[in-house]
């Protein structure tokens, strides 16, 4: 009898432990956990990605490939519970860095996962490094657990391929600016060249790859945060021959810049010089308006008024002269 209550407290014993303490689990503060039950997710109701936003950036074809239910996400605490027959996936959110030419399947390519291989529009074999930064999309969890095998891989191959195809057909963007047509001719040499369009845009190139790249959430279940490519490098055998034609273009657009200056600082000198004579025009007629509306008052009050200011006027004049000589009227 004593060995029978002892098996049975065992197996209770056992039962609480296996079944009972070791089902209470946390969630880490950068962590969120989806819950399956019998292999199944626990889902809220037929809701889909498509009834989320970050399904807006899905073209219709898309919209009909990436659907994903939505599922109950766990969020950071504890302790929860799971019964033997329920699993447990956790994953982190917090936000994470990698090199962009990192090729998860196969580390030793892309040079060691250190530089992208990309071709210009002008047959150029170039050479981009960057990083990228990701997270876990927590909107879309089942994509990411259950939905696809790898998806960094996935990620990683869908950015690398619309980068290559940005780089095989950038066109430098028209800015309006008042150019004159020396310094368009001087420098459209060097603007058609397409790694210096490509440098001179690296923000805009950033932009694009931020924007293509906001389906990756819906796709994939990872969301990107930034797209930093911080180097394009053309091949070794046009690096001098490049440097010349951009050290030319500096020396020309220097001398125009020169040029110009100086053009615009002798229009600024005539233009004054311009003024000034005016200004002294000016100074030197006003006097004799001022003359020219004094006689016309003197005249308008009275003949004898003119006669008078002559008089007077004579007589300032002798008396400032030292001499003077009048004729005889005899």
């Amino acid at each position: 009898m004593g060995t029978l209550l002892g098996i049975v407290f065992g197996f209770i014993a056992w039962f609480l432990t296996r079944y009972l303490l070791a089902g209470l689990f946390t969630v880490d503060q950068n962590e969120r956990a989806v819950k399956t039950i019998f292999g199944r997710a626990e889902r809220l109701g037929d809701q889909t990605t498509l009834n989320d936003p970050i399904a807006e950036s899905l073209n219709p074809e898309e919209r009909e490939r990436y659907v994903y239910p939505q599922v109950v996400v766990i969020p950071a605490g504890g302790p929860y519970f799971k019964w033997p027959w329920e699993r447990v996936y956790k994953v982190t959110v917090a936000t994470q860095t990698l090199n962009m030419a990192f090729d998860p399947e196969d580390p030793s390519a892309n040079e060691g996962g250190t530089r992208i291989s990309a071709v210009t529009k002008d047959q150029l074999d170039t050479g981009l490094t960057g990083q990228i930064r990701y997270r876990v999309s927590e909107r879309n969890l089942y994509a990411y657990l259950f939905g696809v095998k790898r998806p960094i891989v996935h990620v990683m191959g869908y950015f690398i391929s619309v980068l290559r195809e940005r780089i095989a057909n950038f066109t430098a963007p028209a800015t309006p600016t008042e150019t004159a047509p020396e310094e368009t001719s001087a420098s459209a040499g060097v603007s058609g060249i397409s790694i210096n369009d490509l440098r001179k845009n690296l923000s805009a190139l950033n932009e694009h790859m931020e924007h293509e790249c906001r389906s990756s959430a819906a796709r994939y279940g990872i969301t990107f945060d930034a797209s930093l490519i911080t180097g394009i490098d053309p091949p070794n055998e046009v690096e001098s021959a490049l440097a010349a034609i951009n050290t030319a273009h500096n020396q020309v657009s220097s001398d125009i810049s020169l040029a110009q200056a100086s053009a615009d600082q002798k229009i600024v000198q005539s233009r004054r010089a311009v003024e000034i004579e005016t200004l002294n025009a000016q100074a030197e007629v006003e006097p004799l308006r001022a003359l020219s509306d004094q006689l016309n008052a003197l005249r308008a009050s009275g003949a004898d008024a003119l006669a008078a200011y002559r008089r007077n006027v004579r007589l300032k004049l002798f008396k400032q002269a030292s001499q003077v000589i009048m004729e005889d009227k005899e």
